[in-house]
């Protein structure tokens, strides 16, 4: 593995960031610190020379410059934003350089409710609003530094608009990178409220929460990386606990954080070019970690992971710079998520711990995918039934198929590399199992074009090199082989290869996702997949027990930033106790050094 790239990579950016602001706004000089408390949930605001500045973290955003710090007192804070109707946002940021951080991370909650206790669960406290809300919102301005506190209950409308819980938004639905650089560190993000009624007790129904933790069309266009996650958390979302779209070159970086309870842990849209998810752990969820191309809003389609000019593959046997790797990506068996059946991430396999679909020169590296009743990792071709909204051309990067009705982008120049799968394939239809492909390489498909390859994949109930995998086709597909990863057949990248026509598989995954149309009738053989029933969402108490706070709020995060001398710091108010709390997906700086070489 090759990574000290990354390291002098990102390192840099955050110097370059703070040197930017310091010189912009005199930030390092002259960084004004605004304190809030709004004295709710039994916290009794500071009183003397540490009295707030403000009552509502929007009052104090709008009063920021460049480079000041506002830091926020425990507290439910029931934001409302500006009153723009285009920007529904609790918290609306649109000044550059800003931080907002939390003095603890379950405490300081940015509610989306309108009555009730903390983040209610019950209907009559939601306040959805006519077009529906967002939590936080950062709307096309670079450097925001977001940290430490928790946001919930920000729901869809009746109509599935809005119901995004933080989002760094450069400017969604315009096919324009509007966003340059962000950091997120130590965030929560979830919903105590799904939609439960008689034509969809399932929980598929709006108002919901959507996403969790969500950046589109962000793009630094160079080589280096300048967007992060970090240590964050999220669940119960409807599309999913983690998203990053709509960007050619993403250059970000989402790990240490974990995503479960929605219909998938992490979705990317149209997301390539310089693109890391690591290190974190997806579970629990209908489906984890999914990519796609896809010929809507989010464009420009198709995904392509290949690397930009100037970059090259992070990790050594990798196909581009598009990575998802030391990821935990067990247990995606849960039908009773939130917006199960609606549109594609609806209509992802359940059971399946990867999904790689219409994708192009990404990789799958090092990763522990186990418990996946399906499929441990599907890379397949995408049928989209979906046209591109008015002003944007149709079907970019892929084939319109008339007799279909879809947009259909084929899978290639995918690496699956170096994972280790375990007891994939629960469910026991045919050919479930550790690893799928489905491209049929008849057209729409182009055999010329790189292959799908496979290899250095292990598990270890199996003799080295053999894995539970489809090629070969059904009946092969039943007894664990090595033929997957053979030089001569799929284990070789950078060539074209057979790809993979088995009907049983494609039929399989039909009856699974029913994306197109439900288990044909006259399919011969098993197609049992668990179907939804009711919705179940993690309590509150849960989502703090897997959200450690930072242990000094007034200490350098992940990035070594540290509010200016102020009145709360250090900190003697109230805290949590869940920074002791068992969060398997943090890494610790050993490991992670370790990573970054």
């Amino acid at each position: 593995m090759r990574l000290p790239r990354l390291s002098v990579a990102a390192f840099a950016v955050l110097l370059a960031g703070a040197s930017a602001w310091s010189s912009a706004g005199g930030a390092a000089a002259s960084s004004r610190v605004l304190l809030v408390c709004n004295g709710t949930e039994g916290f009794t605001c500071p009183a003397g020379p540490a009295a707030p500045n403000y009552a509502s973290i929007q009052a104090a955003v709008d009063a920021a410059q460049p480079g000041d710090w506002i830091l926020v007192w425990p507290g439910d804070y029931r934001e409302q934003g500006r009153g723009d109707p285009a920007h529904p946002a609790g918290v609306l940021i649109t000044t550059p350089g800003v931080f907002l951080r939390g003095m603890d991370r379950n405490l300081v909650v940015v509610d989306g409710t309108k009555s009730g206790p903390e983040c209610s669960s019950a209907a009559a406290d939601q306040n959805v609003g006519g077009s529906g809300r967002d939590g936080v919102v950062v709307w096309k301005t670079d450097g925001t530094w977001l940290e430490n506190f928790t946001v919930c209950n920000f729901l869809t409308s009746p109509a599935g608009s809005h119901g995004n819980q933080i989002w760094w938004n450069g400017g969604d639905g315009s096919g324009q990178i509007g966003m340059h650089s962000y950091w997120g560190d130590d965030l929560t993000a979830t919903s105590t409220y799904a939609t439960i009624d008689a034509s969809h007790p399932e929980g598929g129904a709006n108002p919901r929460g959507e996403y969790g933790i969500f950046s589109s069309n962000v793009g630094d266009g160079s080589s280096q990386y300048s967007g992060f996650m970090n240590h964050s958390y999220a669940n119960n979302m409807g599309d999913a606990a983690f998203y990053i779209g709509a960007c050619p070159n993403c250059s970000q970086i989402l790990e240490n954080s974990r995503g479960e309870n929605s219909a998938l842990g992490f979705s990317g849209t149209n997301a390539g070019g310089n693109l890391i998810i690591a290190n974190t752990e997806f579970d629990q969820n209908k489906t984890g970690l999914t990519a796609n191309s896809q010929n809507n809003d989010d464009q420009p389609s198709p995904q392509d992971g290949s690397c930009p000019t100037g970059s090259s593959p992070p990790v050594d046997g990798a196909t581009g710079c598009t990575i998802f790797e030391n990821n935990r990506i067990h247990d995606n068996n849960n039908p009773n998520v939130p917006g199960v059946g609606e549109g594609l991430a609806g209509g992802a396999p359940i059971g399946t711990g990867v999904v790689l679909a219409g994708t192009t020169f990404t990789t799958l590296f090092h990763n522990r995918i186990y418990n996946n009743d399906a499929w441990g990792a599907l890379v397949t071709d995408l049928p989209d039934p979906e046209h591109a909204p008015a002003g944007f051309p149709d079907c970019t990067g892929g084939t319109w198929v008339d007799a279909l009705q879809v947009c259909w982008y084929q899978a290639y120049g995918n690496a699956t590399i170096d994972n280790l799968f375990e007891s994939n394939g629960g469910y026991g239809n045919p050919t479930n199992g550790d690893v799928a492909l489905i491209e049929p390489l008849t057209p729409p498909d182009d055999p010329s074009k790189p292959g799908n390859c496979f290899h250095g994949n292990s598990n270890p109930a199996y003799p080295a090199g053999f894995l539970k995998s489809d090629p070969p086709p059904f009946p092969g597909s039943e007894a664990p082989s090595n033929y997957l990863q053979q030089p001569t057949t799929y284990g070789t990248c950078g060539f074209s290869n057979a790809g993979n026509a088995d009907p049983v598989l494609f039929g399989e995954a039909a009856c699974n996702s029913q994306l197109l149309f439900g288990c044909p009738a006259n399919f011969p053989y098993v197609a049992n997949y668990p179907r939804p029933t009711k919705v179940h969402l993690m309590s509150l108490r849960q989502t703090a027990h897997r959200s450690p706070t930072m242990a000094d709020p007034c200490g350098p995060d992940s990035f070594g930033q540290v509010p200016p001398p102020n009145p709360w710091c250090p900190y003697t108010g109230p805290t949590s106790r869940s920074h002791q709390a068992d969060m398997s997906a943090r890494m610790d700086s050993a490991a992670m050094a370790r990573r970054l070489g």
